[in-house]
């Protein structure tokens, strides 16, 4: 089941169910995240926290335990320790990396917990009761079709991956889908892991391998700045652009102040765990049907329709 709904809607219904309900025995919604080691992260951190100081303010039947890692080992750790200490009926988990957590979060799912994971999915399908995430298909889609529009007698690029994840996976061949027959080559594509130092090495070995590379697919606003901070270093005017993703503020701005640099960027909301974080809370407080697939869609955002999405005051 995938559902595409706007936020007004989403609004809308979930303040519908978010009635309190008659007081009884707590039940304790576990929620697991990556700590914020780049920018969408930490817009993520941020909502994730809000969503949970909101809701246990109209739901006094729950509570909420959360915690953020710098690693997946440390990950699972919480998780373990939140089954322990807190004894969840639910987990709501973006994975740091998919492979080391799906045993995990799989043997939670076979004893009965609630699983809802967001963003990166796991390596095993179906052991989740929800997934919340972007469109990640359509990320690598949108951004291919921007490519083929920019650059329509083709060229080569260089691609710059997230960590080694299922979206990832998925991010790419929605790209290399959109682009292909229209004499775009990808010259390289290696993992700058969402992060701006890693994705800056990435980029230099990219420009020191490369005399001629006409634009670059970052993936990432994070990875686009990494990226460009290389190519300013290195004096390089051969790329026409670079585009990067998610709707980071600053990027917006240059978007939507006629950068060249920046021309486009390609919406993928970090506020995607409220949503996450909320529709679990439904789900264990209602018999509203919850489970299935939630997918946010990306949309591409160019210097006309910029100002819709730069919001100055986020911390993204």
């Amino acid at each position: 089941m995938t559902r595409h709904f706007p936020k007004a809607a989403l609004a809308v219904s979930f303040l519908a169910l978010a009635a309190p309900a008659v007081a009884q025995d707590t039940t304790v919604i576990g929620v697991s995240i990556p700590a914020a080691t780049h920018g969408w992260a930490g817009g993520m951190n941020y909502h994730a926290q809000a969503t949970v100081d909101r809701l246990e303010e109209v739901y006094p039947q729950l509570d909420f335990v959360l915690a953020t890692a710098s690693n997946a080992a440390e990950q699972v750790n919480d998780i373990e320790d939140m089954v322990a200490t807190r004894d969840i009926a639910a987990l709501v988990v973006l994975p740091f990396e998919s492979e080391p957590l799906t045993g995990p979060v799989q043997a939670l799912s076979e004893s009965g917990i609630w699983i809802t994971v967001v963003d990166r999915g796991l390596s095993v399908e179906g052991i989740e009761d929800l997934y919340v995430a972007g469109d990640n298909p359509g990320f690598g889609r949108v951004s291919g079709e921007f490519f083929t529009q920019a650059m329509p007698d083709g060229g080569q690029i260089v691609v710059l991956r997230g960590i080694p994840t299922t979206i990832d996976n998925e991010r790419l061949a929605g790209f290399e889908e959109a682009i292909e027959g229209s004499g775009i080559e990808i010259l390289a594509a290696e993992h700058g892991n969402w992060n701006r130092d890693d994705s800056f090495t990435v980029m230099q070995d990219f420009l020191s391998r490369y005399p001629q590379i006409d634009a670059v697919w970052a993936s990432d606003d994070d990875m686009a700045i990494g990226a460009m901070a290389a190519i300013d270093a290195a004096g390089r005017d051969d790329i026409q652009f670079v585009l990067g993703g998610a709707g980071m503020k600053e990027m917006i701005q240059r978007t939507m102040e006629g950068d060249e640099m920046v021309p486009a960027n390609v919406t993928y909301p970090p506020a995607m765990i409220a949503t996450a974080i909320e529709m679990t809370a439904v789900g264990m407080t209602s018999n509203a049907p919850v489970s299935g697939t939630f997918t946010i869609g990306s949309v591409l955002i160019t210097p006309e329709n910029a100002e819709q999405y730069y919001y100055p005051d986020s911390p993204f």
